[in-house]
């Protein structure tokens, strides 16, 4: 069976060296750098982003996951902390690994699960969340502890 392909697209806008006005499908929003590093906090940073982008990407998987199971999961808090290497960013050092550690707290409320369910729905949302795939596979530590509230 051939699967899936797609191609997802974006286009920015730069009008410096730090503000980038994206635009995905018919959305807008802008990825900026902090005041302190001569940005205008517009935004989030590339950064902040990606770290984001996985939180999101672990709730639409996960409630896909625990909807297959037949678990239901009622809605998720996710909180994720990062150890990140800052020398590539600042141009001290090519840094492999950047973002080294990422702690995952996800907690479960509403919702009917167990918490053996909810250990299911988190080992099933590791194998196919195409965030948390992109992390490890670049060799980042993802610890996650998926908790009923």
């Amino acid at each position: 069976m051939s699967s899936p392909k797609a191609i997802l697209k974006a286009s920015a806008e730069c009008p410096s060296h730090s503000l980038a006005n994206v635009s995905v499908r018919d959305l807008s929003f802008c990825i900026d750098e902090p005041v302190e590093r001569g940005g205008t906090n517009s935004g989030p940073t590339p950064t902040d982003t990606v770290l984001s982008a996985l939180i999101g990407c672990t709730n639409v998987i996960g409630h896909k996951c625990a909807n297959s199971l037949g678990i239901d999961i009622g809605h998720l808090s996710i909180d994720a902390k990062c150890y990140f290497n800052r020398a590539g960013v600042t141009l001290a050092e090519e840094v492999e690994v950047p973002f080294e550690r990422i702690l995952l707290t996800v907690t479960s409320a509403g919702g009917q699960a167990t918490q053996d369910q909810l250990e299911q729905v988190a080992s099933e949302t590791g194998k196919y969340c195409p965030l948390a795939k992109l992390f490890v596979n670049a060799g980042t530590t993802i610890e996650q502890t998926w908790q009923l509230a």
